[in-house]
C-alpha cells in the first residue's frame, strides 16, 4: 500500500528558501496578468509542490478545530499520513501537491459544529441533557493538481477526518475541566457516517464535482501523548461518484521506548536494541538527562525511530565529542535497514541531529553552533 505515516513524503525544505530550489517556470496569462506556476523538484518518493508567484500557498482551513483537542504530534501525523496514503490515488508521477485551496474556514467552521436547529449542517452530535462529546475536531484537506496547458487544475483531493479520542469539556465557563474517551469503534462509526455526509456535500462544489476524492478517518491521541495518532481506514471515491463502497484498513502502530509498567514492547528485538545503545551513551557520558525512542511500525515491521536526548552540555566540544560518540554506538546496535533520526537537545535548545533519512542511507551529522 505504500503507507509510510512517519517518514517525509514530500520535501518542503526548498519552499521556505527559494534560492536553494529547483524551480520548473510555467507562466499563464489570465485576463492581461502574467502569472507564474512554479514547482519544486523533490526526491523520487516525494511529490512536487506547486507555488504560485513564488509563493508557497497556505491552506486557510489549518488549525481549524471543533474543540481544544490539539496535540502537535497529532498534526504532524495527520498531515504526512494523508500524504502517504494518497500515493495509492496520486502518482508522484502525474500529480503535483498544494495545501488544501478548496474549502473555506466558514464551510469548515459551519460543519464542524454541533448539529442543531439553527445549524443543520453540523456534523457533531446536537447538545443533551447527557453530555454528548465532539467527535469530528478536524477536516484536513490536500490538494493534487494536474497539469494543464501553461497551468494546473485540480486533479483529486484528500480529506483527513481527525477523530477524538478524548474529548475534553468543561460544564460551566471557567470550570473544572472532564474528559471522556471515545472507543475506537465509536471513532470508525462515527467516522464512517461523517464521510457519507461529506461526499454528498463535497460533490456540489463547483471544483469538487467530477474529480476523484480520497476520505481518511484519522484516530486523535489525547493531549499529553508523545505519539501522533494513527489513520484507521480509508475510503476512495471515484470520479463522478457519490458512493463509499469500501474501507480499507490500515495497519500501524506506534510507541514510545523504554515501555512504563506492565506494557509489553511491539517487538522485542527492537526495543532491546535500543535498550543496549542507551546503556552505551550513559555509560560514557553520565550526565545524560533522558533518552526516549518513537518507534513507529507497518504490518508489524519497523519503518522508522525516532530518538530524542536530553543533555546538560553546553560546550560545543563536549556536544560535538558526544554527537560522534552517539554516531558510533547507533551504528552499532540500533537498526540499520530503517530511517533513524536522532536529536540532541538542552531543555532550551536543539544541539545537534545524527539522521540516516532511507534505509539505504549513510548516518548525517550535524552539530549547531549557536551562532
Amino acid at each position: 500500500m505504500g503507507l509510510l505515516i512517519f517518514a517525509f513524503a514530500i520535501n518542503l525544505t526548498a519552499c521556505g528558501n527559494l534560492k536553494n530550489s529547483n524551480l520548473t517556470n510555467n507562466p499563464a496569462n489570465t485576463n492581461g496578468k502574467q502569472k507564474t506556476y512554479q514547482t519544486t523538484v523533490t526526491d523520487k518518493n516525494g511529490y512536487n509542490v506547486l507555488l504560485k508567484d513564488g509563493q508557497y500557498l497556505i491552506s486557510p482551513t489549518n488549525g481549524i478545530t471543533a474543540s481544544n483537542n490539539d496535540n502537535n504530534v497529532d498534526n504532524r501525523s495527520l498531515e504526512v499520513g494523508l500524504l502517504n496514503i494518497s500515493h495509492d490515488l496520486f502518482s508522484t508521477d502525474k500529480y503535483v501537491f498544494q495545501e488544501g485551496q478548496v474549502l473555506t474556514p466558514r464551510q469548515v467552521n459551519i460543519w464542524l459544529s454541533r448539529y442543531s436547529k439553527h445549524n443543520k449542517q453540523g456534523l457533531n452530535y446536537k447538545k443533551s441533557k447527557k453530555y454528548s462529546p465532539i467527535i469530528l475536531n478536524q477536516i484536513f484537506e490536500q490538494d493534487f493538481l494536474v497539469k494543464s496547458g501553461s497551468s494546473y487544475k485540480l486533479g483529486g483531493i484528500s480529506l483527513g477526518l481527525a477523530l477524538n479520542s478524548v474529548d475534553y469539556y468543561t460544564k460551566v465557563k471557567d470550570g473544572p475541566e472532564y474528559h471522556v474517551n471515545i472507543k475506537k469503534n465509536q471513532q470508525l462509526a462515527y467516522g464512517k457516517k461523517v464521510a457519507y455526509t461529506l461526499i454528498k456535500r463535497l460533490r456540489k462544489i463547483s471544483a469538487l464535482k467530477h474529480i476523484p476524492i480520497l476520505i481518511g478517518l484519522f484516530q486523535k491521541t489525547g493531549r499529553d501523548s508523545l505519539i501522533g495518532g494513527n489513520y484507521l481506514a480509508y475510503s476512495i471515491v471515484d470520479t463522478n461518484s457519490s458512493k463509499i463502497n469500501e474501507w480499507k484498513s490500515v495497519d500501524y502502530s506506534s510507541q514510545v521506548l523504554p515501555t512504563i509498567g506492565d506494557t509489553k514492547p511491539i517487538n522485542s528485538t527492537d526495543a532491546a536494541s535500543f535498550s543496549d545503545f542507551k546503556a552505551a551513551i550513559q555509560g560514557y557520558f553520565p550526565n545524560i538527562s533522558g533518552v526516549i525512542a518513537k518507534v513507529h511500525y507497518q504490518n508489524k515491521h519497523l519503518k522508522q525511530m525516532n530518538i530524542s536526548i536530553t543533555t546538560q552540555f553546553y560546550g560545543y566540544a563536549q556536544i560535538e565529542s558526544f554527537s560522534r560518540l552517539t554516531l558510533s554506538v547507533a551504528k552499532k546496535y540500533l537498526p540499520n535497514n530503517v530511517p533513524i533520526e536522532i536529536r540532541i537537545e538542552s531543555v532550551n535548545n536543539l544541539q545537534a541531529t545524527i539522521t540516516k533519512n532511507d534505509a539505504d542511507d549513510s548516518y548525517y551529522v550535524h552539530v549547531f553552533s549557536g551562532e
